[in-house]
């Protein structure tokens, strides 16, 4: 009896089902997907600038352009130039007489204004389509790799002190590459598509949005590359973005604004700040306002900026992203059946191009008894054959550290390691100010793992060799894991496979780059995302296709298209 009765329920109901199926296709269903064109990318290639290439005169153009030349860098609110009372200069960190760049700090109030004018472009700004948010990347990047490739990259070996390669790798082929890149990852997302058992009953949706409020980009002088995606991948998702470069990189990173704004970007989307670093924190965290701080520069800072956050978290909106890349303490370690050539043009790489300026920079050198005599006697003579000099000179290696900060706080080290019974000087060591801030290329061999000089980051030419005994290997893994409170990039030397899959384990919290016979630097936008975790940042792997997600509030809807009229279920029915 009771089942007949329930058969009889369920008939009636797929009846009443069937036609408000009837009438809901009848209405037009709701659209939530984005169309966005189909498009591949690729990295940019890199030039090489032989002698005699067409690349190498255009760059030597370039240079010949700039380096007579102060350019003049205003604050910039809503398209609209600001110059304060108290213009300061940049000047190239090689050669103390060249002013590369005049530049003005913006005023508390002038950070306040940016905040309100971001706000008021966000709404419009996040309803254009990522279609054609996504053509203002892509005619970025082309303007990147093409029209200015060659005064982006003088710019930066003026203002940073970069070397020719390194200035390309930089700002021409990774700048290139972020954009594009991000533009694709961008795309990409549009594609996931939630599980919808039977549409025509029920449709679920997925969207990203933009964070509620702005964003502040904070970026380091270190590369060019890194302002221009902190400033520009937010904007991407629907964001605006108060950009502050560093004081020590302003002449490139107001270049790449530009091309942004050549490109299409409406004025107001991304505010560019040059600013007293204290004050731009004090106001930006003040603001209930603030969604999201995308940060890389030095662990204290970020530091700081998280306590300002989490001091003001009662009057937030929402709770604000903290997206940070900060420094490395980073290592090689080589295996006994490491290949010596291999480790000599790796480690030598990795530690002094561009002065060891690079939070990847290898710092520590775990090397076997039985190779370090062959190993000594190759690495101090490849830091011999290296031009420490003006890099517009095309045959200089690597040039000055940026600025009296990091040369004070480099050759510190070294006169701590020239005074301490656990540390000798075998390559290196000097240094001279007089017209530059230049520190010579620095090996360091210390008797003890725990000195302090293998903990703390020293953000600059010089790298210190552990030496242990061959019957060792597993007690020196774990020195390499545990001395340092770092976890950004490290490598590993070695023929002998089963140590590879053994190290590779063993030290995975090491690096959130952790390479393989290579080198500990030179990770590539959509091949090496970047990025490392313990007090090294937030991993958030900047140059992959999860970058993105961390500027974006996702939202999930579900449309319902036929009428709910029973508020009781089947199983309620009465029996009798």
């Amino acid at each position: 009896m009771a089942s007949t009765v329930l058969q009889r329920c369920r008939v009636h109901r797929l009846t009443k089902v069937h036609k408000r199926l009837q009438l809901a296709c009848a209405t037009r269903a709701l659209t939530f997907a984005q169309h966005v064109d189909e498009f591949t990318v690729a990295n940019e290639p890199m030039l090489s600038y032989l002698p005699g290439s067409k690349e190498r005169q255009a760059l030597q153009d370039a240079l010949n352009e700039l380096k007579d030349t102060c350019t003049e860098v205003p604050i910039i609110v809503n398209g609209k130039e600001i110059r304060t009372s108290e213009p300061r200069y940049h000047t190239a960190p090689f050669d103390h007489s060249r002013k590369v760049a005049k530049y003005y700090w913006a005023p508390k109030e002038v950070i306040q204004d940016a905040i309100d004018v971001s706000l008021k472009a966000r709404e419009e700004w996040e309803a254009k389509p990522l279609n054609d948010k996504i053509k203002l990347f892509l005619r970025a990047a082309d303007l990147v790799s093409s029209k200015y490739r060659y005064k982006l990259n003088a710019a930066t070996m003026l203002g940073q002190g970069k070397t020719v390669f390194q200035a390309e790798i930089d700002s021409a082929a990774e700048l290139a590459d972020f954009l594009r890149f991000n533009a694709y990852f961008a795309k990409e997302l549009t594609k996931y598509k939630p599980i919808s058992t039977d549409p025509k009953v029920t449709e679920n949706h997925y969207r990203q949005r933009g964070l509620e409020g702005f964003t502040t980009a904070i970026s380091p002088f270190n590369f060019s590359a890194i302002g221009g995606n902190l400033a520009s991948a937010p904007t991407l998702m629907g964001n605006v973005v108060l950009w502050k470069p560093s004081d020590t990189a302003v002449l490139s990173n107001y270049l790449i604004f530009k091309i942004f704004e050549e490109a299409g970007f409406p004025p107001g989307i991304i505010n560019f700040l040059p600013s007293e670093g204290r004050l731009f924190g004090d106001v930006t965290s003040a603001s209930p306002h603030l969604a999201c701080v995308n940060f890389t520069g030095s662990v204290a800072t970020f530091r700081t900026i998280w306590k300002q956050v989490s001091q003001n978290l009662d009057i937030y909106t929402n709770f604000p992203r903290l997206v940070g890349e900060c420094g490395g303490k980073n290592f090689h370690f080589v295996h006994p059946s490491a290949d010596l050539p291999t480790v000599v043009a790796q480690t030598t790489r990795s530690g002094f191009e561009y002065s060891g300026q690079k939070c990847s920079a290898v710092e520590r050198l775990y090397v076997p008894n039985s190779l370090w005599s062959k190993l000594k006697e190759q690495l101090v003579e490849a830091q011999k054959g290296l031009k420490l000099g003006s890099p517009l000179e095309f045959d200089t290696f690597t040039s000055a550290v940026i600025d009296r900060a990091a040369f004070s706080k480099i050759t510190g080290y070294l006169q701590y390691a020239k005074g301490s019974s656990n540390l000798k000087v075998l390559a290196g060591g000097s240094s001279d100010d007089s017209q530059g801030y230049f520190v010579q290329p620095t090996i360091l061999e210390t008797s003890d793992p725990q000195d302090k000089i293998m903990k703390e980051e020293i953000f600059g030419p010089v790298y210190t060799v552990y030496v242990y005994p061959d019957g060792e290997v597993n007690k020196c893994l774990e020195l390499a894991r545990s001395t340092a409170p770092f976890g950004l990039t490290a490598s590993v030397f070695a023929r002998d496979e089963n140590f590879l899959k053994s190290a590779c384990e063993y030290l995975k919290m090491t690096g959130g780059n952790f390479y393989v016979n290579d080198k500990s630097t030179g990770a590539i936008v959509g091949q090496q995302p970047f990025g490392g975790a313990r007090i090294s940042g937030t991993n958030d792997k900047a140059g992959g296709p999860h970058y993105l997600l961390r500027f974006s509030s996702a939202q999930t809807i579900k449309e319902t298209k036929v009428p709910l009229t029973d508020i009781k279920y089947p199983y309620m029915t009465s029996s009798s």
